[in-house]
C-alpha cells in the first residue's frame, strides 16, 4: 500500500496510473520557513567573519593564532546553547526556544558591534555563540515535526538554505562596508546582525507549536488542530496523530483535549541512558548515524573553505582585498544556488543517493584543489591554469557540499531520531557538528603553515573518502517514511542494513498500521 493510499490521495487500484504527489501544504511551508530563518544567524556570522577578520586584524593588531581563536571559538561557545536547547525545548516548547535563540543572538550582535578591544569582542562572540547553538538545534527539529511526510525532506532542508542565505548576506555586508573607515567598517559588519535576529524573534510568534511537543505535554486537541493544518489530508492528520500518541505512550482510545503524560516522557528525563547505556541495537545504530553524519560534514574542512576563502584566494594568486571579497561573494552565491537545487531533490531522489554523490564530488574537488595549491606553492612563477582551477574547485567544493552533505546532515539526523529522543538527540548532533567545526576553523592557519595549504586539503580529502565509506555502509534510505517508523530501518550494521526490513503493511489482525510501504523502500 502506498503513502497516497494511506492518506487518501491515491487511486487505490493496481492497474491505474501512479498517484500524483499532493500539492505542497502552504501552512507547513510557512511554519518551516519561519522556524528555519533562525539558521540565518550562523550563516551570517560565518560569512561576515571571513571578511571582517581582515580589518579586525589590522585594527586590533592581533596575531594569526588570535585570528583562528576569534573565528572558530563561536562554534565551541555554541555548544552551551546546544546542550541547553534540548532540555529547554522539551520544557518551554519548540516555538519559544526559537524566540530565545533570536533574543540571545541579538544581545551578542550588539556587544560585537560596540567592541572596543579583543577581549570585549570575544565576550560578544560568547553570547552570540549561545544563541547560535539554540538556533542550530531547534530549527531542524521544529521543521521535521511540523512537516507532512510527502515534503519533509524539502522542508527540513530549509535550515541549511537559510545558513547559506545568511552566509551570502555576510559576504555582501563585508563588501558593502569595506570602504568605511577601519574602526567603523568591521563593527558595522558584525553589529548589523541585530536586524535578522530581531525579525526572527518577532516572526516566530506567529507560528503554532510543534504538534509532537503538544502531544508530549498531553495537549491533544491543540496537536490535532495543528496536524489538520500541516497534513496533506484529514486522513494523514489522523494517522500522524495516532503515530505520535503511540510514540508518546498515550493510548489510541484517549481523545481528551488534555491528558496526563508521564513527566519522564514530556521533560526528556532518562534520554541519555536510553541512548548510551541501555540502548537497543536500533537506537545504537541511530545514535552512531547521527554522530557520524555530523562529524564527517565538518571534518572534511568545508568550513575552512568558507571562513578562509580570502586567504585561500590569496594563496591562489589574488592580491587585492576588493577582489578577494568579490570572490567570496561568488562562493556565497554558489552555495545558495545549489542548496536551493538540493531542496527539490531530497524528496524525489532520496537522502542516500544525494549524500553519496555529494561526497564523491567533494572528494574530487578537494584533491584537485590540493594539487593546484601545491603546484602554486612550489612554483616560482604564476601558474595561471592552477590559479583558475583553484578558484573553480573552491566553487565546485561548496556547490557539491550544498547539494547534498550540507542539508542532508540536518534532515537525516533529525528525522531518524525517535520522538522520545529527538530534542536531546538533535542537540547531541549539533554539539558534535559545532565541536568539529570549531576544531577545523581554529587550526586551519596553523595546519597550513605546518604542512602547506595544499597538504591541509589533501588531509581533508582523505577524511572525506573515509566519510563516503561510512555513509555507504551505515546509512539506510529514509525518504517517504513517517518519523514514527524510522526505528524499523536501523539496527543492522552490515551492508544488508541499507535495505533493512520494514514493518509489515498489516498487523496480525489484518489492520493497517501507518508504516512505510514497498514502493518507498530503498
Amino acid at each position: 500500500m502506498t503513502v497516497e493510499q494511506q492518506t487518501g490521495t491515491g487511486t487505490g487500484t493496481a492497474d491505474s496510473h501512479p498517484p500524483k504527489k499532493p500539492p505542497r501544504n502552504k501552512f507547513a511551508l510557512a511554519c518551516a520557513t519561519l522556524a528555519s530563518t533562525t539558521s540565518i544567524l550562523l550563516g551570517y556570522d560565518i560569512g561576515v567573519m571571513s571578511g571582517a577578520i581582515i580589518y579586525i586584524k589590522r585594527d586590533l593588531k592581533i596575531t594569526d593564532v588570535q585570528v583562528e581563536i576569534l573565528v572558530g571559538i563561536i562554534n565551541l561557545y555554541s555548544l552551551i546553547g546546544s546542550f541547553l536547547a534540548g532540555r529547554t525545548s522539551d520544557w518551554i516548547g519548540r516555538r519559544y526556544t526559537i524566540v530565545l535563540a533570536g533574543a540571545i543572538f541579538f544581545v551578542g550582535a550588539i556587544l560585537m558591534g560596540f567592541s572596543p578591544n579583543y577581549a570585549f569582542l570575544m565576550f560578544g562572540r560568547f553570547i552570540a555563540g549561545i544563541g547560535i547553538g539554540y538556533a542550530l538545534m531547534i530549527a531542524p527539529v521544529y521543521a521535521a515535526e511540523v512537516s507532512p511526510t510527502s515534503s519533509r525532506g524539502f522542508l527540513t532542508s530549509f535550515p541549511e538554505v537559510f545558513i547559506n542565505t545568511g552566509l551570502l548576506f555576510g559576504y555582501i555586508s563585508n563588501f558593502a562596508f569595506s570602504k568605511l573607515p577601519l574602526r567603523i567598517g568591521w563593527r558595522l559588519m558584525l553589529g548589523i546582525g541585530v536586524v535578522p535576529s530581531l525579525l526572527i524573534a518577532l516572526g516566530v510568534l506567529a507560528m503554532p507549536e510543534s504538534p509532537r511537543w503538544l502531544v508530549m505535554r498531553g495537549r491533544l486537541g491543540e496537536a490535532r488542530r495543528v496536524l489538520e493544518k500541516t497534513s496533506d489530508s484529514q486522513e494523514e492528520a489522523r494517522l500522524r496523530l495516532a503515530d505520535i500518541k503511540s510514540a508518546a505512550g498515550i493510548p489510541e482510545s484517549c481523545n481528551d483535549d488534555v491528558v496526563h503524560v508521564m513527566s519522564k516522557q514530556s521533560t526528556g528525563k532518562g534520554v541519555w541512558k536510553e541512548m548510551f547505556i541501555h540502548a537497543s541495537p536500533a537506537v545504537r545504530h541511530i545514535v552512531l548515524a547521527v554522530l557520524g553524519i555530523h562529524f564527517f560534514q565538518q571534518a572534511i574542512g568545508l568550513d575552512s573553505v568558507v571562513l578562509y576563502s580570502p586567504t585561500i584566494f590569496g594563496k591562489a594568486g589574488i592580491t587585492s582585498d576588493n577582489q578577494k571579497l568579490l570572490a567570496t561573494v561568488a562562493v556565497g552565491f554558489t552555495k545558495t544556488i545549489f542548496i536551493l537545487v538540493a531542496t527539490f531533490f531530497l524528496d524525489r531522489v532520496g537522502r542516500r543517493p544525494l549524500l553519496l554523490s555529494s561526497f564523491g564530488g567533494i572528494i574530487l574537488s578537494l584533491f584537485t584543489l590540493a594539487t593546484c595549491l601545491t603546484v602554486i606553492h612550489h612554483s616560482h612563477t604564476k601558474v595561471m591554469w592552477a590559479v583558475g582551477l583553484s578558484i573553480a574547485t573552491v566553487l565546485s567544493s561548496v556547490a557539491t557540499f550544498s547539494i547534498g552533505a550540507g542539508p542532508i546532515a540536518w534532515v537525516y539526523s533529525t528525522e531518524i531520531l525517535p520522538l522520545r529522543l529527538r530534542a536531546q538527540g538533535a542537540a547531541m548532533g549539533v554539539v558534535v557538528n559545532r565541536t568539529i567545526s570549531g576544531v577545523i576553523s581554529m587550526t586551519f592557519l596553523s595546519l597550513s603553515k605546518a604542512m602547506t595549504i595544499g597538504g591541509a586539503f589533501f588531509l581533508y580529502g582523505g577524511v572525506a573518502t573515509v566519510g563516503w565509506i561510512f555513509f555507504y555502509i551505515m546509512l539506510p534510505e529514509t525518504r517517504g517514511k513517517t518519523l514514527e517508523e524510522m526505528e524499523g530501518s536501523f539496527g543492522n550494521f552490515t551492508a544488508k542494513g541499507r535495505n533493512a526490513p520494514e514493518a509489515p503493511s498489516t498487523d496480525k489482525d489484518g489492520n493497517k498500521p501507518s508504516q512505510l510501504q514497498d514502493t518507498d523502500r530503498v
